[in-house]
């Protein structure tokens, strides 16, 4: 994502990985890290850039990317980086959740092992980023259940990486029962997912499915499925 001048111009030089806190044309963040910001539109993004080999790239290229930020003003809310991926701050959370939009999910769950184990602490500075009204707690708690909203205000749950065994959440009319299958620090792909018995071919379950209480079944594996 690049700057676009009064002028109809692209703004030059071009640098992805310069912040200036306020001062430039992305806030808080770099071109990197808002270039993915595109949560609403996944499936459109997808076709735009060519398919899901396109998008796995597009993807890889942002967490192998350096993790080097220029600038003297560079926004102090660029941490937790992995390349360029910021899981210290909001825009970059739905990210990893991405690949379940590729032909390859297996990397987005190895990244959210390695966010959920590696970037949280039972220390008194163990978030890694700025809490900002409990969103850091709030990915950390859906995602160690197994889940996560990708997009704010469209009720869509994305499978992800669970590092719970069992859980019960209460529902407006019920209990959602939640259950991991052989789990383990290696075991971290999903094999296969089940709602009230029924298999998750994509990954994913709309919020009218457990409203009223349910089973979700994960099985993992230590093999990466493809």
């Amino acid at each position: 994502m690049r700057g676009v001048m009064s002028n109809g111009n692209f703004r030059t030089p071009f640098n992805p990985h310069y912040s200036a806190h306020m001062e430039s044309d992305y806030v808080e963040g770099t071109a990197y890290q808002w270039s993915y910001f595109f949560p609403h539109d996944i499936e459109g993004f997808t076709q735009l850039i060519g398919g899901k080999d396109s998008l796995e790239s597009y993807l890889d290229r942002l967490f192998l990317a350096s993790s080097h930020v220029e600038g003297e003003t560079a926004s102090s809310d660029i941490t937790g980086l992995i390349g360029q991926y910021a899981h210290g701050n909001e825009p970059s959370h739905h990210i990893a959740y991405m690949y379940n939009w590729t032909k390859n999910p297996a990397k987005g769950q190895d990244k959210l092992d390695y966010i959920l184990r590696e970037f949280y602490k039972t220390t008194a500075d163990g978030i890694i980023g700025n809490e900002d009204c409990g969103q850091m707690s709030a990915w950390y708690l859906m995602s160690a259940l197994g889940f996560y909203q990708v997009c704010p205000g469209e009720p869509v749950y994305s499978i992800g990486r669970p590092i719970i065994d069992k859980a019960s959440i209460k529902m407006k009319n019920g209990i959602l029962n939640i259950e991991v299958i052989n789990n383990s620090p290696e075991n971290k792909y999903v094999e296969k997912a089940y709602l009230n018995n029924n298999p998750l071919e994509n990954l994913s379950f709309n919020h009218k499915e457990i409203k009223n209480g349910g089973n979700l079944k994960i099985i993992m594996t230590n093999k990466k499925e493809n």
